[in-house]
């Protein structure tokens, strides 16, 4: 036991300095992929899986593991390769998303490489809307493609962006005059997820895809005139390729500019040491995805008071 809490101790420590672990796999293809080793719980040799009537075409089965049963997703199939058939040479990876859990089923696993996010880029462009990345990488010079995990689960089971009626009444009324909202993540899907829950209640959002793209974008405002007076707040994902949504944050608070901007962490990870880097990094609050009502009555308190 005590070796395992250092182990986590230890990963724990990358967080805050625009680091990252990644647990390399491959799917049919010889491609490369890479999970960052906080979103991942367990990794096994793939268990018996059990069929099930109208399961979504992407998911193998379901498997009982630890007490629990989890939908095991294939993610070759997913990706738009060929089904990954040979189960018995496979494996499954047990990941936490979005306040759930799933398996991803994958041909082979390789090994947990330390990464700095400066080295994470995103997606060449020309690899047009249809693609499945997030981000690439180079390890050991070959490609890693870092894939868009909230999208395949939004594919399989999409989530509800909208506000509950009686919620949106209430955050809506008496709105404040400054309603933009700078909103960073590399998610193509949880753009639009933040985006629509947002504009629900009035607000203009303001969209990047990166934590660098973010504090780029923010500087700039600021040569323009008080950032106060432009922004009401910023929403960031932590997991980011190039800058992560904690160095943003310590970038902010560092900026004469920008340091009293409210931050509010919204990301698919979760576990406690999450909670501790709100205070560590300086960010406002930290919100596991994806509700929107809790991300509506967030931003709502993070409004400034009507003049």
């Amino acid at each position: 036991m005590t070796g395992i809490l250092d182990s986590v101790n230890q990963r724990t420590q990358l967080v805050g300095q625009n680091r990252l672990e990644l647990l390399t796999f491959r799917l049919n293809r010889r491609q490369r992929y890479g999970i960052n080793v906080f979103k991942v719980k367990e990794v096994l040799q793939c268990p018996k899986l059990t069929s099930m009537p109208n399961l979504h075409p992407l998911v193998k089965g379901i498997a009982h593991i630890r007490g629990q049963t989890i939908s095991v997703i294939d993610m070759s199939l997913a990706t738009g390769g060929r089904p990954i058939d040979d189960l018995d040479n496979c494996f499954v990876i047990i990941s936490e998303f979005n306040r759930s859990i799933q398996g991803f089923l994958v041909t082979s696993v390789e090994r947990i490489v330390n990464m700095n996010w400066e080295s994470i880029l995103p997606p060449p462009k020309g690899t047009g809307k249809a693609n499945y990345l997030t981000a690439v990488t180079e390890i050991d010079n070959e490609l890693v493609e870092i894939l868009d995990v909230e999208k395949i689960l939004d594919e399989i089971s999409p989530v509800n962006t909208d506000i509950t009626g009686t919620v949106l009444e209430e955050l809506v009324s008496d709105s404040p005059e400054i309603r933009r909202v700078l909103v960073a993540d590399d998610s193509s899907v949880a753009r639009k997820q933040v985006q629509r829950a947002i504009e629900a209640i009035g607000c203009e959002c303001v969209l990047v895809k990166d934590g660098k793209e973010a504090i780029n974008k923010l500087k700039d405002m600021a040569k323009e005139g008080s950032i106060y007076d432009q922004l009401a707040l910023v929403i960031s994902d932590i997991e980011m390729p190039e800058m992560d949504g904690y160095t943003l944050t310590a970038e902010i608070r560092n900026n004469a500019n920008l340091k009293d901007l409210h931050v509010i962490l919204h990301t698919s990870l979760s576990g406690v040491f999450n909670q501790a880097m709100v205070e560590r990094v300086g960010a406002n609050a930290f919100i596991p995805k994806f509700n929107p009502d809790e991300l509506g009555a967030a931003v709502k308190a993070a409004m400034p008071e009507k003049s």
